[in-house]
């Protein structure tokens, strides 16, 4: 068995070494070429093909477009980390999401022979707390339009807010959700544009429900039209949205803006209450447990509200702790 085991090794090996001598000359430029072409054909998100393109872009523009291939190693990526880290501002963070992206492009070139194999490791960096919106904040976000004297748009962007904090979705999942996938009788949303491509469904709770019901009166449009749109009752884009957002929420003399943040709000308050990580796991679509756990990490501090009153050990010391003090004898006496 370990012989055949051993073989095995080899042989990949030797064929490794031929496709290397096959594919030999080829440029960054021609091998991310490839790459996309490839990742279109399985139907990658366009969101994705974007920062792909994003991360090369910066890529090539240290190594050169016409660098080839079979010059990559260890020590370029090691080099392309410190040029980062030279060259501007860029948190640590930041850096880890560009290294993903031509980890990704990397680990294709070294499948088809293009590089030799190597591991691409991210750095080490401290995970900041994400940014949520404050209770006042959100009463503020939350507090509904004079119906009777506002704009369509002003309206729609309240509309908006509520489902994003509602709902927790994605920006891009909000504007691809149309009427039909609203189901008032059973009480649920069915998302068909998901980051993980997978459609699920997520409960639609009450006080939403009556907001959504309401905006329909106004917003009309057949089932299969867009639930969120222009005034024009055209689909709304990303640029729309996040501009319409963040006119919204500076109007409001709030200054965090970002429909992000309400799904980063929706996870720390379902923490806070009390909800379970499993169900919220669903309703975030993560396919893991690792975000979700990191949601509870980040807001640490928050969860020590209350930590008295809830904790077994805090509550048992009323029972076993003496009401009066022990007197410590001093030394000597």
């Amino acid at each position: 068995m370990n012989i055949l085991m051993g073989c095995g090794k080899m042989q990949k090996k030797e064929n490794r070494k031929i496709s290397m001598l096959e594919n030999k000359d080829i440029t960054i430029e021609d091998g991310f070429k490839t790459f996309l072409s490839y990742k279109k054909a399985v139907n990658v998100a366009e969101d994705t093909i974007q920062y792909y393109e994003r991360c090369y872009k910066a890529f090539a523009n240290f190594l050169g477009k016409n660098y080839l291939c079979e010059n990559i190693n260890s020590h370029t990526v090691i080099e392309y980390i410190l040029n980062m880290k030279e060259s501007g501002n860029l948190k640590d963070i930041t850096i880890n999401t560009h290294l993903r992206g031509v980890r990704a492009i990397l680990y294709f070139f070294m499948e088809n022979g293009y590089t030799e194999q190597f591991k691409v490791k991210l750095i080490k960096c401290d995970k900041p707390v994400k940014e949520t919106y404050t209770e006042a904040e959100l009463t503020k976000l939350l507090k509904k339009p004079d119906v009777k004297n506002c704009s369509f748009a002003e309206y729609r962007n309240w509309v908006v807010v509520n489902f994003a904090y509602g709902t927790a979705s994605r920006l891009r999942t909000i504007i691809n959700v149309k009427i039909e996938d609203i189901d008032f009788y059973n009480d649920e949303i069915r998302y068909t544009t998901t980051k993980s491509r997978k459609q699920y469904i997520i409960p639609l709770s009450s006080s939403l429900k009556k907001v959504v019901q309401e905006y329909l009166q106004y917003r009309k449009g057949e089932d299969d039209d867009y639930l969120f749109c222009n005034s024009f009752g055209e689909q709304l884009t990303k640029d729309t949205i996040t501009s319409a957002i963040y006119e919204y929420n500076k109007k409001r003399g709030v200054s965090k803006t970002g429909l992000h943040l309400f799904r980063h709000t929706f996870a720390k308050n379902w923490i806070l209450n009390g909800g379970d990580i499993f169900r919220l796991q669903k309703i975030l679509g993560h396919s893991t447990l690792n975000m979700v756990k990191e949601y509870v990490n980040m807001y640490g501090n928050d969860l020590k509200n209350d930590f008295d009153t809830f904790s077994p050990f805090e509550n048992i010391q009323e029972d076993i702790v003496p009401k009066e003090s022990i007197k410590i004898k001093k030394k000597g006496k």
